[in-house]
């Protein structure tokens, strides 16, 4: 099947692979042209615009754009309407708020051009085991599309989730348990770590992967980092949230659904990027004034 992939990324750039793997023919965009020309080298037809990209398929077309949420997706669906014709469609991969989602496919519908969102999961691991894919949209157009996502996921590894916004509002959920389930193990392996016990948290964390409760692909990942590192003296403990967990939490609020886990695995990512916090600068001094408790000095 023809496909047009833009945006050549970690995940765009592996997802592509796994389809030329797969026998699909594949044209590909990047603002890179270096990315492009990387593919090309795999079978990929590159492109130098997204008017070349839609020139290299024929109708009906489907360019699935893995680029990041909010404007830059707003900005690459602008370009690529005029270009398209009714029937065509675009599948967007990335992580998209679902409120998003839907009001670009009832703009994209008045044009004739069908509009999939599909939640992918799999990371930089998926080129290799596949991706897990939530998709949401026409199921006509679902149905057209199953060559791509036989070949991007693993057997069973993708389903229709509904209309338009469903794939990605079961991603923005997937990816709040996510944070959770982060939150947990690292709490865990800290008090491992700050015990009075000479562990080895690697050989734990390979031990608990053998038939524990809590074995997990998330807990094998840390066995990895952990013996490539065991006192993770290399990394900052800095984390980013790329914005699906303020929109878990935020449809948490909405729904009034008590989702304290996920809220404060969101709020701790917060509290890492602070090196000193003034919270608890005041909490030290409001201690020491109702209690005469000691603080420490800068």
């Amino acid at each position: 099947m023809q496909l047009g992939m833009v945006g050549l990324g970690r995940m765009g750039a592996n997802m592509s692979l796994r389809l030329l793997r797969g026998g699909h023919d594949v044209a590909v965009y990047d603002r890179s042209p270096v990315a492009a020309q990387a593919l090309a080298k795999e079978g990929a037809t590159p492109a130098d615009s997204l008017a070349d990209l839609v020139a290299a398929l024929a109708t009906p077309r489907h360019v699935w754009i893995m680029v990041p949420s909010g404007a830059p997706v707003n900005e690459t669906i602008e370009a690529l309407t005029p270009l398209l014709a009714k029937g065509d469609a675009i599948i967007d991969g990335g992580n998209s708020n679902y409120h998003d989602t839907v009001a670009r496919g009832e703009t994209l519908a008045t044009n004739g051009i069908y509009y999939l969102d599909a939640g992918t999961s799999g990371g930089i691991w998926g080129l290799e085991n596949g991706y897990c894919l939530m998709i949401g949209g026409e199921r006509e157009i679902f149905e057209r599309a199953r060559p791509i996502f036989d070949t991007l996921a693993p057997p069973g590894g993708y389903e229709y989730m509904g209309p338009s916004g469903a794939g990605h509002y079961v991603k923005m959920v997937h990816n709040g348990i996510e944070y959770g389930l982060l939150q947990a193990y690292a709490e865990g392996f800290e008090l491992l770590d700050a015990s009075a016990y000479e562990f080895d948290l690697q050989r734990i964390a390979a031990l608990w992967g053998k038939g524990s409760v809590v074995r997990s692909w998330l807990l094998e990942l840390a066995e990895r980092a952990l013996a490539n590192d065991p006192e993770l003296a290399a990394i900052k403990g800095f984390v980013e949230d790329s914005g699906e967990g303020r929109w878990t939490v935020q449809e948490a609020i909405d729904r009034d659904v008590p989702a304290t886990v996920l809220t404060y695995a969101l709020f701790a990512r917060f509290r890492s990027r602070q090196s000193e916090s003034f919270g608890a600068k005041l909490i030290a001094a409001l201690r020491q004034e109702f209690g005469g408790h000691q603080v420490k000095k800068e």
